[in-house]
């Protein structure tokens, strides 16, 4: 598994997958704020599984 999650992209990922954990844990979305794992992992591991599908690769 090759990383192919750069450095803004990992940021920017952690963020938003926390905050909509965050505001469904708060009570401001609903359930479907647990989607916010999957950025939040991808942007933890460093690794998206679609980027290459894609052909995409935002780690330098």
């Amino acid at each position: 598994m090759k990383l192919n999650v750069g450095g803004i992209d990992r940021i920017l990922r952690i963020v938003i997958g926390a905050a909509l954990i965050l505001a469904t844990l708060f009570g401001a979305l609903p359930v479907w704020g647990w989607i916010g794992i999957v950025p939040l992992l991808t942007g933890l591991v460093g690794y998206c599984p679609l980027y290459p599908i894609l052909g995409i690769c935002t780690k330098k």
